[in-house]
């Protein structure tokens, strides 16, 4: 099926929001979907409805009106026809309880947010764009106060948004404008946040009942089409987004590395995020020299990662590691690579932990392979994870895979050492393993949103 605007089924309509669009609101916005057009506008009033009095609690009310010649036949005002329309009552409240959801309402004090939803131009999904441009114009009265130290905390505590969703000629479309809608035998209205929690959702069969496949399509139509307009609303007022949901990184990473294998292994890890992996050589960076000073393998990695991202203002991820022998005090630590020197050969690292080690016996031979990364934010925030994997040093090298001390380290419940252990396996169980393995959940806590 081709659609007007030859829109994609899963396509939105052009978004534009347009802030401070009038000049006494304490917040409004002019929101474009297509050619639906919508002001919003909020103000703050000093009292609460009969029901909230002394209670110390806010309150947010919602009107929405269409201007008489915001629909090809005109629309006569409610004022002259004397009372409110069902529909009109419907979606008022509606906006109301889409915007209340994610307010903290006791935090505002005894006020009234009044958000005002005037349709200038109507072309399907009118109720869907007053919530989102109506939540953008509320989000600037309400952060005004907390500027203004009217009230101590920020009472916001997620943005929101709607959108539609139906099937149209046996096909699932998303963001249904008004000649899509008259003629869809389904029609949705999603309300979600951005933690992609549902506030509502409307459905109705116009035509015939719809399948619990049906609604299973259309819901992963709603949460992508929110998903867009809530990075739109954050672009519209970005201090707000970050104070709100915290600084937007971007999905550019930086892999604070010129080791390839190691690009490769986080790389894997982050494709499942949809960001975008990035080398040294990418950020014109390669063959940068940074001292690495630190006393820990953490601090190493922190070293390098802040050292990339200060540099690219971007996410940055950098390890350390080594080998780490209980007989030697920790030797080699996180001196591993240059054990024998500063610019010592892997062979000539091995000769001399042999040598150190030539009188201890096996089961006093423990040891340790250590894999700290740190990830640095471009706002500043960080964190650290570490992997182990546990084993002994051998008396003598054995097998030819892998590098460094790989040769002569034979991990608990192997009797071969990494240099025979098959490639596949050693990776698959390895410190490096492990510590993306615990980089990877502390980033879907930290960062991915």
């Amino acid at each position: 099926m081709e659609r007007l605007g030859n829109r994609a089924n899963d396509e939105i309509r052009p978004v534009k929001i347009t802030t401070n669009f009038t000049k006494y609101a304490a917040g409004s916005v002019l929101i474009e979907m297509g050619e639906t057009k919508v002001i919003c506008t909020a103000t703050v009033e000093d009292k609460v409805p009969p029901f909230l009095r002394n209670t110390g609690t806010g309150w947010i009310n919602a009107e929405y009106s269409m201007l008489p010649s915001s629909t090809q036949q005109r629309k006569i005002r409610d004022s002259v026809r004397g009372k409110i329309d069902g529909r009109t009552q419907e979606i008022q409240r509606l906006i109301g309880r889409a915007i209340r959801s994610v307010i903290e309402l006791d935090l505002l004090g005894e006020r009234t947010i009044w958000v005002d939803c005037d349709v200038i131009q109507a072309d399907g999904g009118t109720r869907t764009a007053s919530i989102t441009g109506g939540f953008v114009a509320a989000a600037q009265a309400i952060y005004g106060l907390y500027q203004n130290k009217e009230i101590k905390k920020l009472p916001i505590k997620n943005f929101v948004s709607a959108i539609s969703a139906g099937v149209l000629n046996d096909e699932h479309i998303l963001d249904l404008c008004y000649e899509e809608d008259s003629a869809a035998k389904v029609d949705m209205n999603f309300v979600m946040t951005d933690k992609g929690e549902f506030v509502e959702v409307q459905g109705t069969g116009e035509e015939a009942p719809f399948s619990r496949e049906d609604l299973n399509k259309l819901l992963e139509l709603g949460e992508k089409g929110n998903k867009e307009l809530i990075k739109i609303q954050r672009a519209a007022i970005p201090e707000i987004g970050d104070a709100v949901l915290g600084m937007d990184y971007g999905k550019d990473v930086v892999i604070a590395t010129g080791n390839k294998h190691k690009l490769q292994e986080i790389g894997d890890i982050l494709k499942d995020f949809d960001y975008n992996v990035m080398s040294l050589k990418d950020v014109e960076l390669d063959g940068i020299e940074i001292v690495e000073d630190g006393k820990t393998f953490e601090h190493n990695a922190l070293i390098k990662a802040r050292t990339i991202s200060k540099l690219t203002k971007k996410i940055s991820i950098a390890d350390d590691s080594g080998l780490v022998v209980d007989c030697l005090g920790g030797k080699p630590g996180i001196y591993s690579a240059r054990y024998a020197g500063e610019h010592a050969t892997d062979e000539e690292n091995r000769v001399k932990l042999f040598e150190a080690m030539k009188d201890v016996p096996m089961e006093d031979r423990t040891a340790r392979f250590v894999s700290a990364i740190g990830v640095v934010l471009p706002d500043g925030k960080e964190f650290t994870v570490r992997g182990t994997v546990e084993g002994k040093i051998t008396f003598e090298e054995h097998g030819e895979n892998g590098f460094g001390y790989d040769c002569m380290f034979m991990p608990d419940g192997f009797d071969t050492t990494f240099g025979e252990i098959d490639p596949e396996i050693k990776n698959s169980m390895s410190h490096r393993a492990n510590a993306l393995k615990k980089m990877k959940e502390e980033f879907i806590k930290r960062v991915v949103r």
